[in-house]
């Protein structure tokens, strides 16, 4: 029974996800929820009380979903930069892939409508990034001089506005290849001057071999 209820839960989060993405928190109802979901009501209530508080469920399994991809690509062999690469081409497929994650990130950008602070999930992505800069410029692929606190917060933001862009644009069908164009932008501005350059692996290649 606690399998087939955690199975429902899941399943009343990936629903939701799928109408959040398609129609925002403001016009989503719990009925298009619950149909979309395929369980009644009672099941949707037995695991939540309110949209508020599925919406919030949905941004959490997003950033759980993007960590544990994450988690694979910095436990891997590659460089730093490489993985840091490797994490943004990681977040746009699964903005291609994942309804979870299509929903969750619709949803912290409407987060004002249900007084919900998703600063959480932001602020971790910038600290993996800074981390990761802070190597590679040990590892001698990025400047010496760079400030890595502040170039992650660049970076995470340039990527947040490259997808959303592409999703008003192309309702992203082009968002990989706009994250390699933002990559053969920041590269140079990164590798200028280091003692080596650590080149972008060509679109397609597994970021966490």
């Amino acid at each position: 029974m606690q399998q087939r209820a955690q199975d429902t839960r899941l399943a009343v989060i990936e629903g939701a996800a799928r109408v959040f993405a398609e129609i925002g928190y403001g016009n989503a109802s719990l009925a298009d929820i619950t149909k979309r979901a395929g369980v009644t009501k009672g099941a949707l209530y037995f695991h939540f009380t309110s949209k508020r508080e599925l919406a919030l469920a949905v941004i959490d399994e997003q950033h759980a979903l993007v960590q544990s991809a994450g988690s694979e690509i910095a436990a891997s062999n590659n460089t730093a930069l490489q993985k840091i690469i490797g994490l943004c081409r990681m977040f746009g497929q699964q903005l291609l892939d994942e309804p979870i994650v299509q929903g969750g990130i619709r949803l912290t950008f409407e987060a004002s409508a249900f007084q919900a602070d998703v600063s959480g999930p932001y602020q971790d992505w910038i600290n993996t990034v800074h981390q990761l800069l802070a190597q590679a410029r040990t590892e001698g692929d990025v400047r010496a001089d760079l400030d890595a606190a502040a170039f992650a917060r660049y970076l995470v933001a340039s990527f947040t506005g490259v997808q959303m862009v592409s999703e008003v644009l192309t309702a992203r069908e082009d968002v990989m290849a706009r994250i390699e164009q933002m990559w053969e932008f920041m590269l140079p501005a990164l590798t200028s001057g280091a003692s080596h350059q650590t080149q972008s692996p060509p679109l397609g290649d597994d970021p966490t071999a």
